[in-house]
């Protein structure tokens, strides 16, 4: 299935499930540069409050969302869409999923985690509304970059009436 890249993809967000893993796999490793293994989404899912989603399309993965669940936040762990379905809402379904979660009572942002060099996945965020909130340096083992914490507020809608 090839969609063109001015249609918005339709999609169906579920749990994983384990047929789901084959697919899911190949878009981590189409997606990352340190692509995280099956034993690192395993052990991650194992983890309490932690909760994996997939993007369905006719059937198919094209996409999947692993996060945390806090007290006061999600923190959201890894976010790839199918090399083929990028920029046609995929992502931004998922994370409207996601910020659908939130609420003024319990959780009141998203935090996200994203390398200095993923400027497409910076752009996706601050497009988003997330803002950058720090800088951790020498974050992972693997490469020496720079990571930025971003983060996404609640914000209740606004009714059309207005207190002076």
């Amino acid at each position: 299935m090839k969609l063109d890249n001015q249609t918005k993809c339709k999609i169906h967000i579920r749990w994983i499930i384990r047929r789901d893993w084959p697919e899911l796999l190949a878009i981590e490793l189409d997606s990352f540069e340190f692509p995280w293994l099956e034993e690192d989404f395993i052990r991650c899912l194992r983890q309490r409050n932690n909760v994996g989603m997939v993007a369905e399309h006719e059937d198919r993965v094209v996409g999947f969302m692993i996060y945390k669940l806090n007290k006061t936040r999600i923190q959201l762990l890894n976010l790839a869409t199918a090399a083929d379905c990028l920029r046609m809402g995929v992502a931004s379904q998922m994370l409207s999923k996601l910020t659908g979660k939130l609420s003024a009572k319990r959780r009141t942002q998203i935090i996200v985690k994203v390398s200095e060099t993923s400027l497409l996945a910076q752009l996706f965020f601050r497009n988003a509304g997330f803002r950058v909130v720090s800088i951790l340096r020498d974050q992972y083992e693997e490469t020496t970059e720079d990571t930025y914490t971003m983060r996404y507020r609640f914000r209740p809608k606004q009714t059309g009436h207005q207190t002076l």
